[in-house]
């Protein structure tokens, strides 16, 4: 018995087989609709089903990673070695009086939509945001000046030991577009935010308002990681990017978008390395025209394909 024989065993036993996946084609799960294959996809259904996974990915040197919805991501065309865990069965989401407690794999748009549902404001501006609870706090994920460290009060996380452990707000160094998160190898579980009561049609007006001004000039026709770059201090990325007049520049199928400049789309069957060479070949214009290093919001992993 070959060693992923093994590990396709022992994962069968830590959750059911329906939720269990090899050689997972991973542009499936991604916004940008590139990426190769993870050794093995698995959506776990419990917590302590993820908790099993991390004790046997430490015992077994295993390695995993956490995908969410795949909304800020790059996966390189190698794809990704060993465990991928997806957490899209984990989607609940309550409320208790002003509290929203919402699990991680809930996409935080429906968080939002929640809360209007039950007349609470603090959330609007996650409306339009395309990714899942826990992405959202992975990368303090936050839009037309709200983000989420305004309004979370704490997450329950499965520590990289495998255990069940409460973090507060103030412990997640949460900044801008960051927190410590992946530097403590915490895999978020649910959060519960603290919101103020409001009137129903205010809350929407400003969601409708939100949403149209992100469909209107976010080119959402294409596939696309988002954002690509965080807002360097004193300027703004989109700006710095057209005033280079690369607006329009593609390598291969991958094209700086010509309805927002802060977004690289996938135009035409586009692969991770023409992303990456497009990233990079803007951060290096924006630089020697401005003097700006443009850094990226998007994350870019995996590994490189065989040559």
């Amino acid at each position: 018995m070959n060693n992923k024989q093994k590990i396709y065993d022992k994962l069968m036993e830590i959750v059911r087989e329906e939720n269990v996946k090899v050689d997972e084609m991973l542009k499936n799960h991604l916004y940008t609709k590139l990426g190769g294959t993870a050794d093995f996809f698995i959506t776990p259904t419990t917590y302590q089903e993820v908790q099993n996974v991390v004790r046997f990915s430490n015992e077994e040197n295993v390695p995993f990673m956490l995908l969410g919805n795949g909304s800020n991501l790059i996966i390189k065309d190698g794809g990704i070695r060993g465990i991928v865990i997806n957490l899209k069965h984990l989607d609940d989401i309550s409320t208790d009086g002003h509290t929203l407690v919402a699990q991680s794999g809930a996409r935080i748009i429906d968080a939002s939509r929640h809360a209007l549902q039950k007349y609470l404001s603090g959330l609007e501006f996650a409306c339009g945001i395309p990714g899942t609870v826990g992405g959202a706090l992975y990368m303090n994920a936050g839009a037309y000046g709200g983000e989420i460290k305004d309004v979370l009060d704490y997450a329950y996380v499965v520590d990289k030991e495998g255990n069940l452990v409460k973090r507060l707000a103030s412990e997640l160094d949460l900044d801008y577009r960051t927190s410590n998160i992946p530097d403590n190898g915490d895999i978020v579980l649910e959060a519960t935010f603290t919101l103020k009561p409001g009137k129903y049609e205010d809350i929407k007006a400003v969601m409708d308002d939100l949403t149209y001004k992100r469909e209107s000039k976010q080119p959402l026709e294409y596939p696309s990681c988002g954002s690509v770059f965080k807002r360097p201090p004193g300027y703004f990325a989109g700006k710095l990017i057209q005033d280079s007049d690369l607006q329009g520049t593609n390598f291969g199928g991958a094209e700086v978008s010509t309805k927002h400049a802060g977004f690289i789309v996938n135009k035409d069957n586009a692969t991770t390395s023409d992303y990456i060479s497009l990233i990079e070949h803007v951060q290096k214009t924006v630089k020697e025209k401005f003097g700006v290093t443009l850094e990226r919001e998007v994350r870019i992993i995996g590994e490189d394909p065989e040559k």
